[in-house]
């Protein structure tokens, strides 16, 4: 039998803009495939919260502000080691856009993140340093959600801090996982699932859910 959606039940979107697709300046292998699962996935859900990373030019997680490091490196910083990453999702520009077929009207809010110049942020609860807070716990509680759903890109980054976050702020989590795409570099599949399942995160599949 599906799974029964309730109304104490959030859908968070991650992160599905032209960046992370193939095409964008940090494409996801298959990234695009997610668009039209999250879509029909969406439907299912009275409450649905989007993500949308948000840099600043020049932004600390950028290789191009590293002079002689190249992306994918990794180096230390103030709050701990940070994967440097191509220049992507710099505000107002199209690699930050949400993925043009992405349909879901009802959403109710779109929560930016990494927009602080000097710390990343995957979570979409908690930035990098693990300290400063996006404000969404806060959002999610206020309006009585209890149960998070996750699906968006990509999934060993900011889908699974978003949801091993989520589950330390006492939220029940189940992660989509086919409608979800990984960067895996570097074995980080494999250690975000196992973070996750250690967490307590369920993990199902899109046809399990309502249709």
């Amino acid at each position: 039998m599906p799974i029964r959606i309730e109304s104490t039940d959030v859908l968070l979107v991650v992160d599905v803009q032209n960046g992370f697709v193939p095409g964008g300046n940090l494409a996801v292998a298959r990234g695009d495939e997610v668009v039209p699962i999250a879509n029909r996935i969406a439907r299912a859900f009275a409450n649905v919260v989007l993500t949308q990373d948000w840099h600043p030019a020049g932004h600390i997680s950028f290789a191009s502000s590293h002079p002689g490091r190249k992306p994918f490196e990794t180096i230390r910083l103030a709050y701990g080691d940070q994967i440097l990453w191509p220049d992507h999702c710099v505000q107002g520009t199209r690699d930050a856009e949400f993925h043009p077929a992405l349909a879901i009207p009802h959403a109710q809010l779109v929560l930016r993140k990494g927009y602080h110049p000097d710390v990343d942020s995957y979570s979409a609860f908690v930035e990098a340093d693990r300290t400063t807070s996006t404000g969404l716990a806060g959002y999610l509680a206020a309006r009585g959600l209890r149960r998070v759903f996750l699906c968006g890109l990509a999934t060993d980054f900011c889908v699974a801090w978003s949801a091993t976050d989520a589950r330390r702020l006492a939220f029940e989590v189940v992660v989509i996982e086919d409608a979800c795409r990984a960067i895996d570099t570097g074995g980080s599949l494999a250690a975000a699932w196992r973070d996750m399942e250690a967490a307590g995160v369920r993990r199902i599949r899109g046809e399990e859910l309502p249709r």
